[in-house]
């Protein structure tokens, strides 16, 4: 795609967001949201499992405020140590 067609998509704040979150125990990733998201109001659904059950993906889907709540939360999740990749 040319340069001049790029476009970033424009968010409408607040918004409902969901984060893909993927790693070796969903047990832990669920614990790792709740301690990380801590007070608001979230909604966490199973995606899938690996066909070895080796890695799970969750779905998190919470209301963001900005732009910046919206990073500052997918850096948080990002550094968790149980969670391996978020998307």
């Amino acid at each position: 795609m040319p340069d001049n067609e790029k476009q970033k998509v424009q968010l409408r704040y607040p918004c409902m967001w969901v984060y893909k979150i993927i790693g070796p125990n969903a047990d832990e990733m669920q614990r790792a949201v709740a301690g990380i998201i801590c007070d608001r109001t979230y909604k966490i659904s199973h995606s899938r499992s690996s066909t070895t059950e080796k890695y799970h993906c969750l779905n998190v889907e919470l209301l963001v405020e900005s732009e910046s709540h919206r990073t500052k939360l997918y850096e948080a999740l990002k550094s968790h140590k149980t969670i391996k990749l978020v998307l």
